[in-house]
């Protein structure tokens, strides 16, 4: 992708936190930009052409970009794309359905306090829970072993009452998914089985039980695992808000996350090679000449089979997700016996979904973006937060702490979407060749925060990432949601692996 800095637009504020990118000369609905003048000085110029790209792209309706944009493949990460016409597989990404999950349990944070504790705590989670990108239950000894038989249920029906009962997952916990399954191109659930079955005959999934045997795991790079301390916002919302979720204010919290492993990226990669081999076969352009812009017309057999693909490997990110939850508490009462725990919730940043928009039928892509719907919105009728909005899970890094916020109704500016975490400052390899690993380690045994790394990934230190005070401010001074509480981390389960996302 070639960026010529000097002729992009400049962005146009339109209040503290919010501005407007024009593109196409004017023709076209300027993209939506979150963030204050401190954040959008962040967004450099391949990250703001990418955005022009995927505005300018055929079918696009709607592009929000959020204060933790940065480049990322085909669109910015931390963006929105809406068409009621086209589907993306750029914006969902090589991790389909990465996501975060949060699990509170009721031991108090005094309970953790102690660092023999504290080790005994990561030792019980790492024999059930392999980090790192080609781990798996064969490197756990006390995981989850998932023979192909149940893979294939569960990539197919998602969180279905029959997985969560074989896995050992508390079945209530699928109420608190943002989705616990997704079906079809065609609303079924056979769509999803046909197109796996056709897929292991041709040959794509020579190795499918290698890759169901990722389930429970949380591969590397950017992905994580982190006890919390939950401290609720001292106002009477939030504490009315935070009983609704579940939260606990001084009690002991996990954070997680993940996503769709091996399985979902070997789905993703190869939809990209098929697309693109029908780009260059036909010679269609790619929007802004990127060829992780590639699309597919809505009701074609492309975009059928990549929605089905989407589905499959999103299926998966959800049945690993509870399931690494179950495996934490599992492992938490394993060192602090009768120990309770309840999922707060589990939402992706990865994902299409179909929604409205604007008062017509979309469908959504959040590429590093996160689903916000407020109170009385009807996407929650009939879930446990039709009163409140859905839990938003922001994670920011170890050392300055993560988010839970909540949706207001003015976040229709941004399709109902909001950041993903802090977003990136700095690319891995510049932040591999700056940072002192020695600083870095030191910054986390000074705030007694405990990891299992010998070396805290340099790449992924807090150093590495935008401001999450700023970021979270953006979003509060742009009216798109608010905080309820504030996560502490006490210790921190990563690997340094590449990520797979």
């Amino acid at each position: 992708m070639s960026v010529d800095a000097k002729n992009l637009p400049r962005l146009i504020p339109t209040g503290e936190a919010t501005a407007i990118l024009p593109v196409g000369g004017g023709k076209k609905k300027p993209i939506t930009v979150i963030g204050t003048e401190r954040i959008r000085a962040t967004f450099d110029a391949a990250c703001l052409q990418q955005a022009i790209n995927t505005r300018m792209a055929p079918g696009v309706a709607e592009v929000v970009l959020n204060p933790d944009a940065h480049i990322g493949y085909g669109a910015p990460i931390g963006c929105v794309m809406a068409s009621d016409s086209h589907i993306y597989p750029g914006p969902v990404g090589v991790d389909i359905k990465c996501s975060m999950s949060l699990l509170q349990l009721d031991a108090p944070a005094s309970a953790i306090e102690g660092r023999e504790t504290r080790r005994a705590i990561i030792d019980a989670i790492l024999k059930r829970v392999p980090t790192g990108a080609g781990q798996g239950q064969r490197n756990a000894p006390k995981s989850r072993r998932v023979d192909e038989g149940l893979g294939r249920e569960l990539v197919v029906h998602g969180a279905s009452t029959d997985v969560c009962e074989m896995l050992g997952i508390p079945g209530h916990w699928a109420g608190r998914c943002e989705d616990s399954a997704h079906r079809g191109h065609d609303d079924t659930a056979d769509a999803l089985g046909a197109r796996l079955e056709r897929l292991i005959a041709a040959g794509e999934f020579r190795k499918f039980g290698d890759k169901i045997s990722q389930l429970g795991s949380y591969g590397g790079g950017n992905h994580f695992g982190e006890c919390e301390v939950v401290h609720v916002v001292e106002t009477e919302r939030a504490r009315k808000t935070a009983d609704v979720f579940g939260l606990k204010d001084g009690c002991v919290a996990f954070l997680s996350h993940c996503g769709s492993r091996g399985f979902g990226h070997h789905l993703a990669m190869g939809q990209f090679k098929a697309l693109q081999g029908k780009f260059d076969e036909w010679g269609i352009p790619y929007p802004g000449q990127d060829r992780e812009l590639c699309y597919a017309p809505l009701g074609t057999p492309e975009a059928d089979a990549y929605l089905d693909d989407m589905s499959l490997g999103a299926n998966f990110a959800t049945v690993n997700h509870l399931l690494i939850n179950s495996l934490v508490l599992e492992a938490f009462a394993e060192v602090l016996p009768g120990v309770r725990g309840e999922l707060v919730y589990f939402i992706s940043h990865n994902i299409a979904r179909k929604e409205i928009v604007q008062g017509r039928e979309m469908w959504v892509m959040r590429k590093g973006a996160t689903r916000a719907f407020p109170a009385s919105h009807h996407g929650l009728r009939g879930t446990p937060f039709a009163d409140t909005g859905n839990p938003i899970l922001l994670p920011g890094d170890p050392q300055r702490g993560s988010a839970v916020m909540v949706a207001e109704p003015t976040a229709s500016l941004s399709c109902y979407s909001v950041n993903h975490g802090a977003g990136r400052m700095m690319g891995r390899r510049h932040a591999m060749r700056t940072l002192d690993q020695g600083e870095v380690n030191r910054s986390f045994a000074e705030k007694d925060i405990l990891t299992n790394c010998r070396d805290y990934p340099r790449d992924e230190s807090p150093e590495a990432y935008k401001d999450f005070n700023e970021v979270l401010r953006s979003v509060i001074v742009a009216g798109l949601a608010s905080e309820v509480a504030r996560l502490r981390a006490r210790f921190v389960i990563k690997d340094s692996s590449e990520a797979d996302d």
